[in-house]
């Protein structure tokens, strides 16, 4: 039982791939349904939702935070799901959301630019050169999105346990090889793997409730007891007494130290 995110770009046969890979394993597969659990929950359009996770983020958006709102109640969202196990993500940044947590197979689908440009023009009707332009501006923004605010560059291979060319091997090919490696023990749930998935999802709970007031604090969470750190001081009390609310949490600790090295922790907003 496990986790499995695809990242993709346009027209890449990223999601062929992930239906194919859930298919066989009998797994749930999902992508924009995290946007539509969060803009339902939230009541924010999807239509913000899905900018906050593509466009490159504007000058203003880094001092009204903004975006951290839209992306907190993302990130909540997709670990609420993925709880669940047996899920395969091919959604926008997966590989932000679930950094370093165990049992997460996290899978980079690439595919040459001309077969994509021609995928393009055949779907929509398109003149090869706007085609192309259209998918470079894709791939641009979606890249400075991690650059700007993770610092992490979306080509890096060092965020994936596995990066697939799809050309030599085919959509079949690429299922074959995720479905073989995510069967093996590193990847399979344990009692610890379920503890630090609740500690991330908890402290994502707690985020998503003061972001509004506090949007660059940093979350962990541990058997119940959040960590809070720093937020702004004259909101300690305010922020505190949200978090005391929110339900698993048994004791709220808020500080003006960062707290980094968790699995848990919440808000990567510090490149900003």
């Amino acid at each position: 039982m496990s986790v499995i995110t695809i990242s993709r770009g346009s027209y890449s046969r990223g999601k062929e791939v992930a239906e194919k890979v859930a298919s066989e394993l009998g797994y749930e597969c999902i992508s924009r349904d995290i946007l539509l659990e969060a803009s339902e929950e939230f009541n924010i359009p999807e239509i913000r939702l899905v900018r906050a996770l593509h466009d490159a983020p504007s000058v203003l958006e880094r001092y009204t935070h903004g975006r951290e709102r839209y992306v907190s109640y993302i990130r909540k969202a997709l670990l609420q799901h993925i709880r669940k196990d047996n899920v395969v993500y091919h959604g926008l940044a997966g590989h932000y959301f679930l950094p370093d947590l165990p049992n997460v197979l996290k899978i980079r689908i690439i595919s040459d630019i001309d077969e994509r440009v021609k995928e393009e023009v055949r779907r929509e009707n398109i003149s090869e050169e706007k085609a192309r332009y259209i998918l470079k501006k894709d791939d641009d923004e979606r890249r400075k999105w991690g650059l700007r605010l993770y610092g992490i560059d979306t080509w890096d291979s060092k965020l994936y346990d596995m990066v697939i060319h799809i050309k030599s091997l085919s959509v079949e090919d690429a299922a074959d090889l995720i479905c073989g490696t995510v069967r093996k023990p590193n990847f399979q749930t344990t009692p610890e793997s379920e503890k630090v998935l609740d500690d991330a999802l908890l402290a994502a709970k707690v985020h998503a409730a003061i972001v509004k007031v506090s949007p660059e604090s940093i979350v962990t969470a541990d058997d119940g007891v959040v960590n809070i750190g720093d937020p702004e001081a004259s909101m300690k009390n305010e922020i505190k007494k949200i978090a005391e609310n929110i339900e698993g949490v048994k004791k709220v600790i808020v500080n003006a130290h960062r707290k980094t090295g968790d699995h848990s922790a919440v808000n990567p907003f510090h490149n900003i």
